[in-house]
């Protein structure tokens, strides 16, 4: 990892960059696996499956006797392990429902908004080297807590066409509806067209590579809403003097590990600690299973030193990070500035790794500097908020002759004859 010392601002939006490939030719692909899947629906779902992951497909949906065995392999302290998560899951996604309020704006006028679930919704859920089943943790949950009717499920399979127990048995678990062995963009597209087997959805969540992410921002153009544009992931760690360099140095490789797109930056006003804290990733990473696609994140990664916590805090809100891990005993002390980022992690003991699996909170967030904008996944993803209004004679009478001078100014005569028919039924005229 490569340490830059006290780059000038002007400099900082560069470094802040994100790796990305060829823009016009990730378009170009994504939208001709849309298109074919749209026309071609599961005959397209299998060829790319056959294509992209080398899996001749006989059945699209997982059985009920797939379920059944998943359940049986996996083992009992994965399952505790997953139960845990899924108790302090519920627990923190609970507590955001909220209660419908009835506002009198004005004496005969009452406004209200409620939550409603949404119907239909697809989940994505990466597989491959990383079967993410923590992921059907963060969305499952939610869904279900909101009350959706429907919870599609999309992952890819191994290369023997099976996905790993721990996925299923975790959407089984949370309830999912319909589990199906498609991965890539042409998941999304299934989701969001619907196919002879899978069922189209009004909304689509969860994270993915650059295909995903790409195939999610299309059908977004084309109705279908999605939860944000969540690519590969990230970390962003504020170290000072009271840090533990061993910690940091895991909490950076937890994120550089997922894949060689992802990214982990280190920020703090101390050469020594930097260096320290390089030192000690080093060492580290040379102990990791997934170390050469962890080493090509780290070449993709840095180290800045800056010359004051504010300036700190600024490249932070600057990167806008999907994780931010604020490394200090005085954490608290930098919460007041922080206004762009995914989920905030502070103190030394306060690992991102907790937030991915058991603290309660969602680890589906804003990447690539999205977190400018978007919020992380939460219950109010899973709902949309209706507006209710009751306007009584009493209501039309204290608002009606401003909506009229209002409309006219428009030049909507349609709209302030609708108060005035009113009017003059209330006068008698």
């Amino acid at each position: 990892m490569k340490i830059i010392k006290r780059p000038l601002p002007e400099t900082w939006s560069s470094l802040c960059k994100r790796a990305t490939i060829n823009e016009n030719s990730l378009q170009e692909t994504v939208a001709s696996i849309l298109k074919e899947v749209k026309q071609n629906k599961d005959t397209a779902l299998k060829k790319y499956t056959q294509l992209f992951d080398g899996v001749a497909l006989d059945a699209i949906e997982v059985s009920e006797e797939e379920l059944k065995e998943a359940e049986s392999l996996v083992a009992s302290e994965l399952k505790s392990a997953i139960q845990l998560a899924k108790k302090n899951i519920e627990t923190f996604h609970t507590s955001q429902k909220e209660t419908a309020k009835k506002v009198t704006t004005t004496n005969g006028v009452t406004c209200w908004r409620k939550s409603v679930a949404i119907e239909k919704v697809g989940l994505y859920i990466p597989g491959g080297s990383a079967p993410l089943f923590s992921t059907i943790l963060m969305l499952g949950i939610p869904a279900k807590i909101a009350g959706c009717k429907e919870i599609v499920l999309c992952t890819p399979t191994n290369k023997e066409g099976k996905i790993n127990p721990a996925i299923l048995y975790t959407a089984s678990l949370v309830g999912v509806t319909k589990i199906f062995k498609v991965g890539g963009a042409q998941a999304i597209g299934a989701m969001a067209y619907g196919t002879e087997t899978i069922p189209q959805v009004y909304k689509i969540l969860g994270p993915g590579n650059q295909y995903v992410t790409k195939a999610k921002e299309l059908v977004q153009q084309q109705g279908v809403a999605i939860d944000m544009p969540a690519g590969p992931s990230e970390v962003l760690v504020i170290a000072d003097e009271t840090s533990n360099p061993e910690f940091v140095a895991a909490d950076l490789l937890s994120q550089a590990e997922h894949g060689a797109d992802s990214q982990a930056v280190l920020v703090t006003t101390s050469n020594e600690v930097a260096e320290n804290i390089v030192t000690e990733l080093n060492q580290q990473l040379d102990k990791l299973p997934r170390k050469e696609l962890a080493k090509k994140a780290i070449e993709n990664s840095f180290a800045v030193v800056l010359s004051s916590k504010e300036a700190c805090i600024d490249f932070s809100n600057s990167y806008a990070p999907e994780h931010l891990i604020i490394a200090s005993e005085q954490a608290y002390k930098y919460i007041d500035g922080i206004i762009n980022a995914g989920s905030v992690f502070l103190g030394n003991y306060s690992c991102e790794s907790a937030g991915d699996y058991a603290s309660g909170t969602n680890h589906t967030l804003p990447t690539n500097g999205y977190a400018k904008s978007y919020s992380g996944v939460s219950l109010d993803s899973f709902v949309k908020k209706i507006t209710f209004q009751e306007v009584t004679q009493e209501g039309i009478e204290n608002i009606g002759e401003a909506i009229e001078l209002m409309a006219e100014a428009e030049g909507l005569q349609a709209h302030k004859n609708a108060i005035t028919v009113r009017l003059k039924e209330i006068r008698n005229v």
